[in-house]
């Protein structure tokens, strides 16, 4: 699974929008939502935020793991 429909994913699966989203990474809403249709790489220290956000590992959020819980 392509890291950008997990990003949505998540979000969706925690009620967020992509503006709330965006506020707590602190962008603009278009800046994001360039991540989550893949247009744009995520960088490293925004896939961290993510990961401490949604409570999951990078990996799973890149995934390279099923399971979403950090070890």
């Amino acid at each position: 699974m392509a890291y950008y429909k997990r990003i949505r994913d998540l979000r969706e699966d925690n009620d967020l929008t992509q503006t709330e989203v965006a506020k707590y990474l602190n962008m603009k809403q278009p800046q994001y939502h360039r991540y989550e249709k893949g247009v744009r790489d995520i960088p490293s220290d925004v896939l961290i935020s993510l990961a401490k956000l949604y409570n999951v590992s990078t990996d799973y959020i890149l995934g390279l793991t099923d399971n979403p819980h950090k070890k």
